[in-house]
C-alpha cells in the first residue's frame, strides 16, 4: 500500500474513531435520548451479545443465500435478455419498453405479491432480489451493445465476421465494463431484496431479526444488525472492485 493510500485510510479511521467518540459524549451527556439513538458502546455491547450465542450465523446465512441466489439468476437472466434485446432488434421492441415500465415500478412493492406467490420461504426473498437485478443488467448489456462504435461493426462485418464474431469479438469485451461496473451496483441491491423481502414476512434472516427489533423499540439491536449488513455489503462490494480491477486490466 502507498503512502498516500496509508495517509487516506489513516484520515478515514481518525474521522470515524473522532464521530463515535461525539456521539457517545453526546448520549452519556443526555443531550441526545438513548432510547432512540444508543451510544456506540451500546451497540457495540449488543453486536458482542448476537455473535455470542451464535445464532445470528443462522439469520446471516438465510439472508446471504437468498441475495447471492438472486444476484447469480438475476445477471445471468438479465445479461441474456439484454444481450437478446440489442441483437434482435424486434425482440428489443418488445423488452425495452416492458423492462422501462418494469424499472419505474418500485420494484420492492412487489414483495408482498412474491410472499404470497411462493411462500414465508427463501423463494420469495430470491424472487425480490432477482428483479431487482434482472433489470438492473438487463439495461446495463442493453445500453453497453448499443454503445459500440457502429464504425466498428461494420468493419467486423466487411471482414467476414458474423453475429458470433461481432458477439466474440466487439460485443463482449465492450459490456465487461458495464456488466462489471454494475455489480458493484448489484450487491447492495441484492442484499436490499433480501432483506426486505425478509422484513416483509419470514422465519429467519437479517430482515426478520430487524422486524423483530422495530416491532419492540429495540434501536441498539436496529442499529446493530444494520452494522451488520453494511459490513458484509462492503466485503462483497470490495471483492468486485477487485474483480473488476483485475478483469479489466487489459484496458
Amino acid at each position: 500500500m502507498s503512502s498516500k493510500a496509508t495517509g487516506l485510510a489513516a484520515r478515514r479511521l481518525a474521522a470515524l474513531v473522532i464521530g463515535l467518540g461525539i456521539w457517545e459524549a453526546l448520549v452519556r451527556l443526555r443531550l441526545v435520548n438513548p432510547f432512540y439513538i444508543p451510544a456506540p458502546s451500546k451497540v457495540a455491547e449488543t453486536l458482542v451479545t448476537l455473535f455470542a450465542d451464535g445464532e445470528i450465523w443462522t439469520h446471516i446465512e438465510a439472508t446471504f443465500s437468498a441475495a447471492l441466489l438472486g444476484l447469480a439468476l438475476g445477471v445471468v437472466v438479465g445479461a441474456a435478455l439484454g444481450t437478446a434485446a440489442a441483437l434482435f432488434p424486434r425482440l428489443g421492441e418488445i423488452l425495452d419498453p416492458a423492462m422501462t415500465v418494469l424499472n419505474a415500478v418500485p420494484r420492492i412493492i412487489l414483495a408482498p405479491l412474491f410472499v404470497i406467490w411462493f411462500g414465508i420461504g427463501i423463494a420469495s426473498k430470491v424472487a425480490v432480489t432477482f428483479v431487482l437485478i434482472a433489470v438492473l443488467f438487463f439495461f446495463a448489456i442493453y445500453s453497453g451493445i448499443k454503445e459500440v462504435d457502429q464504425r466498428l461493426i461494420d468493419r467486423v462485418r466487411t471482414l467476414g465476421g458474423g453475429r458470433a464474431v461481432l458477439l466474440r469479438e466487439v460485443y463482449l469485451p465492450a459490456v465487461t465494463a458495464w456488466g462489471l461496473s454494475h455489480l458493484k451496483i448489484a450487491v447492495g441491491f441484492a442484499f436490499t431484496g433480501a432483506v426486505v423481502g425478509e422484513f416483509v414476512a419470514s422465519s429467519r434472516g437479517l430482515g426478520y431479526l430487524l422486524s423483530f427489533a422495530q416491532s419492540t423499540y429495540n434501536a441498539a439491536l436496529t442499529l446493530a444488525l444494520l452494522l451488520v449488513v453494511i459490513v458484509f455489503v462492503f466485503v462483497l462490494f470490495s471483492l468486485a472492485a477487485a474483480l473488476e480491477k483485475r478483469l479489466l486490466r487489459w484496458r
